[in-house]
């Protein structure tokens, strides 16, 4: 998309909010509750020449007005779901193995909030990291809470020193959406940031790419015939660059969204609750804030 395209034409892409919670001894916004994008993911989206729009949390002690997530998911064209903070266990069912585990309740279910509204708009869903684990959460799927103490032979997925430049090799499964789009690459490398992973996908999910040598999901994508909408996740950041240049390219998977995004803005195709109870997230997201006051 050229830099030439009038701005209507252009398309809209939310993106999730990250959260940093209010914090009495916070010294800037002290006790302020903070919804942020980390700016690599925005610029990212927008080196195709899409909007970016952060899509606020609509709830909490400040609310105001009759805005909602619906009202976004109805606006924008797709939504892309932001890396963070671990998912909570007990959105899959699990009780926490560790403090240091505990992840963000409420963020959980303002993401899963997220992800019913665009998919009951029928609109593309993309997640990165943690917004793929949080999209297996969301259909069904459960995680690996810590994947070097649970999966046996795991090699590290993490390295907190390293950060970004710490990277692995992935396998691409054959015949899969994301092998057509690197054709003659079985095998590529990509960043990793995490140390929670999938343990059981999602019915109606395919897994893409799996981690090399100790087979951890890497990538998923639903399957045709599951839903209307598109969904497609990656564990690594396509975001974030490798200095050394040998970092996996980030631009079909991005084109390859965004097409799916102009599709859906053409031919809208109304989807469903993922929750199977109509905005239950949105509303579970409000009862627990109002809790909070």
């Amino acid at each position: 998309m050229s830099a030439l395209h009038p701005t209507a034409s252009r398309l809209k892409i939310g993106l999730s909010a990250c959260f940093s919670h209010a914090d009495p001894g916070r010294s800037l916004f002290t006790n302020k509750t903070l919804q942020y994008v980390e700016q690599s993911i925005a610029h990212w989206i927008m080196s195709a020449g899409a909007l970016v729009v952060m899509v606020p949390c609509p709830t909490g002690e400040t609310a105001r007005g009759d805005v909602t997530l619906k009202h976004y998911a109805e606006w924008l064209d797709g939504v892309v779901m932001h890396g963070g903070s671990d998912v909570w266990p007990g959105s899959y069912g699990e009780v926490p193995l560790k403090d240091a585990w505990l992840g963000d309740r409420v963020r959980d279910l303002y993401d899963l909030a997220v992800v019913e509204a665009f998919e009951q708009q029928g609109k593309p869903i993309f997640g990165v990291c943690r917004g793929l684990q949080l999209i297996n959460v969301a259909f069904g799927g459960t995680l690996y809470q810590d994947i070097e103490t649970q999966h046996p032979g795991a090699m590290q997925h993490r390295n907190a020193t390293a950060y970004d430049q710490h990277f692995h090799e992935v396998d691409i499964v054959p015949g899969t959406r994301l092998a057509r789009l690197y054709p003659g690459q079985p095998r590529v490398t990509v960043n990793s940031i995490h140390h929670q992973g999938i343990k059981n996908l999602a019915p109606g999910f395919d897994i893409e790419a799996w981690s090399y040598p100790d087979a951890v999901p890497e990538a998923i994508r639903r399957r045709h015939g599951h839903g209307r909408g598109y969904i497609a996740a990656t564990q690594w950041h396509p975001e974030f660059r490798a200095a050394s240049g040998a970092m996996l390219d980030d631009t079909p998977l991005l084109h390859d969204f965004l097409a799916a995004c102009a599709d859906a803005r053409a031919r809208p195709r109304p989807g469903h609750s993922p929750l199977h109870i109509r905005d239950r997230a949105e509303r579970l997201l409000r009862r627990a804030l109002l809790r909070q006051r």
